[in-house]
């Protein structure tokens, strides 16, 4: 069953965040991730969440995006990325 994560993001050094970003696309990919949304304009509805930067994910499983998260490969991206911005995230299991 899928995976859905959602990334709130505020981006305080883009040069550095685009290095990041040149790491992560290929890593996704080879995880079996895909973008559904990123960056694009939002709006809120109802209540007091003021998301900055949303970046929506859909992996193949939660074990996928586990994996992919807790890797290697992205513990090292992670660490560029946390450098240059600050973010929220969560995942939730989609619909089987």
């Amino acid at each position: 069953m899928a995976a859905y994560v959602i990334f709130d993001v505020e981006i305080s050094d883009l040069k550095r965040y685009q290095e990041f970003m040149a790491g992560v696309k290929p890593a996704l990919e080879k995880a079996g991730a895909r973008y559904l949304a990123r960056g694009g304009a939002h709006k809120v509805h109802e209540g007091d969440w003021e998301p900055r930067r949303i970046v929506l994910l859909e992996f193949p499983s939660i074990a996928a995006w586990e994996a992919f998260y807790n890797g290697a490969t992205y513990q090292g991206l992670k660490s560029i990325r946390d450098a240059c911005s600050s973010a929220r995230l969560v995942s939730v299991e989609g619909l089987g």
